[in-house]
């Protein structure tokens, strides 16, 4: 199966769609010149909205998918009931997983490590939450990546809100070595940090 074109860019600007009283959150994608290539967007059953006035939301499940311009759905971001650490799943536009996510706990430095279906690593991301810089590494240890919110210049009067990133996969990456993987969890580091804290 061919991999979208959305995920051969190797530089994504993620800004989120602010919405009054939202239950789910939206993130509009764009490419280094300013051009929307997709969207983000949470999906939540109603049952889950109305626990979510009640219940910390850190303990639910949630679906993340990443949609093309269309409304295709490219990949999905998905986690179940949890009361620890997360364990969620990376699928492609079909449904199969393709990788898992599994956390690991560090105070303000959150560490994901990205898993292949026979639970071998690819690729991990980790940083510093509060100043929100990430590194994302390869399994042999070398920086194959950033996620940031610093950044000059390019696109830089289009982002007016306060949830916004910047993406950078370096572009020797190829989909041999799970990009799709790495870039969807990438792309929704933001969301996954807000729904596993």
């Amino acid at each position: 199966m061919a991999v979208p074109a959305f995920f051969e860019n190797n530089d994504y600007f993620i800004d989120e769609k602010v919405a009054f009283l939202k239950f789910t959150n939206t993130y509009r994608v764009y490419s280094p010149n300013g051009e929307q290539i997709g969207t983000i967007q949470e999906t939540m059953h109603g049952i889950l909205k109305v626990l979510s006035l009640f219940i910390n939301k850190s303990f639910f499940p949630f679906k993340l998918d990443v949609l093309d311009t269309t409304g295709r759905v490219l990949a999905m971001i998905k986690r179940g009931w949890t009361f620890f650490m997360s364990k969620i799943q990376v699928l492609d536009e079909t449904g199969a997983v393709i990788a898992h996510i599994r956390q690991q706990f560090k105070f303000f430095k959150p560490t994901f490590h990205i898993l292949d279906t026979n639970e071998q690593p690819i690729a991990s991301i980790s940083g510093d939450w509060k100043a929100w810089n990430f590194a994302i590494t390869s399994n042999e240890g070398k920086q194959i990546g950033t996620i940031t919110k610093k950044w000059n210049g390019i696109l830089k009067e289009a982002f007016t809100t306060a949830d916004k990133y910047i993406v950078s996969i370096d572009k020797d990456i190829a989909e041999d070595d799970g990009k799709t993987a790495i870039v969807a969890t990438a792309i929704t580091i933001d969301m996954v940090l807000k729904e596993s804290k």
